[in-house]
C-alpha cells in the first residue's frame, strides 16, 4: 500500500479537525466531568455524514471506506475520546447491517443512523467476556417471533436516554453452543427490554456503558440478521472492523497527548531552560512519537486491506493490540512530562490517561488480541 494520504483524505481530516475544534473541544472537559452524553454533537456529526460514514450513499450515508473511518475517528479522539467511541461503535453496527442485513433492515435502520439515532452491539455477558462462546442469553422460537430472556453487560451506545436499537447476539439453539448463536435487532421500547445498571467508569465518561435486560421480550423473526446460527461469525467479523475503529481512537488519544506534551515542554522552564531541552524529556518524546507512528501504519494497513475486501483478522488484532498498548504508554509518559500538573484536572492529560486505559480492554483484551495473532502466526 502507498501510505501517502490522498487530497480527499487530507480534506476530510481538515474538515473534521475544524469541526472538532469548534464543537467538541470546548465541551470535552464537561462531557467527562459530568458523564454527559454529547447529544448535540452526535446530531451535528450525523448531519455532516460522520455517523453514517460507512453507510452506502443509496441509504443516505457518506459511502466511505475503512481508511476514511479511521481518519475521522482518530481526529475526533484527539479532542474527546468519548465521542470517538460512540462513532466507532456506530460504525461497527452500520457494518453488520450493511453486510448481513436484509433490504428491509437496511431501509429502516441505516437512514435512522443518518438522522442521529444510535445503534448498539450486545455480545458481552457477565460470564461471557473474553470467552464469547459462553453466551447464555436465549432467543427461543415462538411462531413468527423470538422470545428473548437474558442480560448483557458493558454495552456501549445504550444509556438512560441514548440508544435506539441493539444488535443482540443470543442463542436460538442453546444445544448447539456457538453454532446456535444468532444476531437479532431489538428496538428500544420493545416490551421486555430495559436498561439496567449504567456503569460509573474511570474514563470515556461521556459514552454510556450499560446493562441490558431481556425478560420475555418478543421480537419478530424479521429482525433476524443473516441466518440462524450465524451470530458468532457475524460477531467475529464485526469485531475485525470494530478493532480497527478502537485502534484509531487509541491513536488519536496518543497523538493528542504527544502534541500537549510538546507544547508544555516548550513552555515549562526548569534549571534555567525549557524542559524540552532536557535529554530525558527529548528521549521520552522520541519514544512516544516512534511508537505512535508505528501504530498509525499498522492501523492504516488493516483499514486499507479491509476496504479491499481482504481478511484482516490478524492485522486488525495487531493494530488494536499495538495502538491500545501505545496509548497507555504515551499518556503515562505525557503525565510524567507534565509532572504534578499532569495529575491535575487543569490540564487534559489526566483525562487522556484515564480514557486510554480502556483501549486494551474493550473490543477484546490485550490477551485476546495475542491469542488471535498467535493463532494466525502458528497457523491454527
Amino acid at each position: 500500500m502507498n501510505f501517502k494520504l490522498t487530497p480527499d483524505h487530507e480534506a476530510i481530516i481538515a474538515d473534521v479537525k475544524a469541526f472538532a475544534k469548534k464543537e467538541i473541544a470546548p465541551l470535552a472537559a464537561e462531557i467527562d466531568s459530568e458523564s454527559k452524553f454529547p447529544a448535540e454533537i452526535i446530531k451535528k456529526m450525523a448531519e455532516l455524514g460522520y455517523m453514517g460514514i460507512n453507510i452506502p450513499e443509496e441509504y443516505g450515508g457518506s459511502g466511505l471506506d475503512d481508511v476514511y473511518k479511521v481518519l475521522v475517528v482518530r481526529e475526533i479522539a484527539k479532542y474527546c475520546a468519548s465521542t470517538a467511541e460512540i462513532l466507532a461503535v456506530q460504525s461497527l453496527v452500520n457494518d453488520i447491517i450493511i453486510r448481513k442485513g436484509t433490504e428491509e433492515q437496511k431501509q429502516k435502520y441505516l437512514p435512522m443512523v443518518n438522522e442521529g439515532k444510535l445503534g448498539a452491539f450486545a455480545l458481552t455477558e457477565a460470564g461471557a467476556g473474553s470467552d464469547a462462546g459462553a453466551v447464555r442469553t436465549k432467543a427461543i422460537s415462538d411462531g413468527d417471533n423470538y422470545i428473548i430472556n437474558g442480560s448483557k453487560c458493558f454495552i456501549s451506545n445504550m444509556g438512560p436516554d441514548e440508544g435506539d436499537f441493539v444488535i443482540l447476539i443470543a442463542l436460538t439453539d442453546p444445544s448447539a453452543g456457538m453454532k446456535g448463536m444468532s444476531a437479532i435487532i431489538v428496538d428500544r421500547g420493545t416490551p421486555g427490554f430495559s436498561i439496567g445498571k449504567v456503569e460509573d467508569k474511570m474514563g470515556i465518561r461521556g459514552a454510556a456503558v450499560s446493562e441490558l435486560i431481556f425478560e420475555d421480550c418478543v421480537v419478530p423473526k424479521t429482525n433476524l440478521v443473516g441466518k440462524e446460527g450465524e451470530g458468532f461469525k457475524i460477531a467475529m467479523s464485526a469485531l475485525d472492523g470494530g478493532r480497527i475503529g478502537i485502534a484509531a481512537q487509541a491513536l488519536g488519544i496518543a497523538e493528542a497527548a504527544i502534541e500537549a506534551s510538546v507544547e508544555y515542554s516548550k513552555q515549562r522552564n526548569q534549571f534555567g531552560k525549557p524542559v524540552s531541552a532536557l535529554q530525558g524529556i527529548q528521549w521520552y518524546l522520541a519514544d512516544m512519537a516512534t511508537r505512535t507512528e508505528a501504530a498509525k501504519l499498522l492501523i492504516l494497513q488493516a483499514a486499507d486491506m479491509r476496504s479491499r475486501g481482504e481478511n484482516v483478522t490478524k492485522e486488525a488484532a495487531m493494530a488494536k493490540y499495538y495502538a491500545s498498548e501505545n496509548a497507555v504508554y504515551v499518556t503515562d509518559r505525557a503525565v510524567q512530562i507534565h509532572g504534578g500538573y499532569g495529575y491535575m484536572k487543569d490540564y487534559p492529560i489526566e483525562r487522556m490517561y484515564r480514557d486510554a486505559r480502556i483501549t486494551p480492554l474493550y473490543e477484546g483484551t490485550r490477551e485476546v488480541q495475542k491469542m488471535v495473532i498467535s493463532r494466525a502466526v502458528i497457523g491454527k
